[in-house]
């Protein structure tokens, strides 16, 4: 499902954000991402999901080679990922549901699909009495709800989630990975990157932990 093979990201001079990165995440499988700031946590996540591509090895994900794939298929290739961010990123303008079905109205699919299937995964995070609600109406916990929702409403085969309990309290956090781990018990493989240890310590998922660019852990 997600495979690195010797990748190194590199940028000006000889600054590696990334080095000699192996590793294999199989489909279905739950990982953590840790490492302190810094790390290269991100730079793989930016790989994983084609914004920028590595200098040398390879990346692979759900079947894209993403050292050959071309500019007009990564929208095609975005679609089998979800990915959620510590900053919720969701469109203040917009209602819950309509922030939902943005994936689904990109994608060009009819209302009447998109209309059911937005209250289907606002049911799943708990939120359908928020459908009408905008970001501004929400608790902390609600609007990351809310953007995992968005990146589950296409039903992705990856989730990606870098620091998505990063601005949460501890019971929020709880709450936001035992929606992860419900995501996952569907088939969905998940990836998620977090400096909380405490919740990777409960969990008992595998680890892979960075520091200064490389694999130190892989368990």
């Amino acid at each position: 499902m997600i495979r690195f093979s010797h990748t190194y990201k590199s940028y000006t001079g000889d600054i590696h954000a990334l080095k000699d990165i192996s590793l294999s995440i199989e489909k279905g499988e739950f990982v953590f991402l840790t490492g302190p700031s810094g790390a290269g946590k991100t730079t793989l996540f930016k790989l994983i999901s084609a914004y920028e591509q590595c200098t040398s090895g390879s990346v692979e994900v759900a079947g894209y080679d993403l050292n050959r794939i071309k500019f007009n298929q990564i929208p095609y290739f975005r679609r089998r990922l979800g990915v959620v961010y510590q900053d919720f990123r969701l469109l203040k303008q917009r209602t819950v549901f309509e922030n939902v079905a943005l994936p689904l109205e990109v994608r060009g699919d009819r209302y009447s699909y998109i209309e059911r299937r937005v209250k289907d995964v606002l049911d799943q995070v708990s939120l359908s009495f928020k459908l009408d609600s905008f970001p501004e109406q929400l608790s902390g916990g609600e609007q990351q709800r809310v953007a995992i929702a968005r990146a589950l409403v296409h039903q992705p085969g990856v989730l990606i989630a870098d620091e998505p309990t990063g601005n949460l309290d501890l019971g929020l956090s709880r709450d936001i990975m035992d929606l992860l781990e419900r995501v996952n018990a569907q088939g969905t493989t998940v990836f998620v990157a977090t400096h909380d240890m405490e919740l990777v310590r409960n969990s008992k998922r595998r680890v892979v932990d960075l520091k200064n660019g490389s694999l130190v852990r892989s368990l």
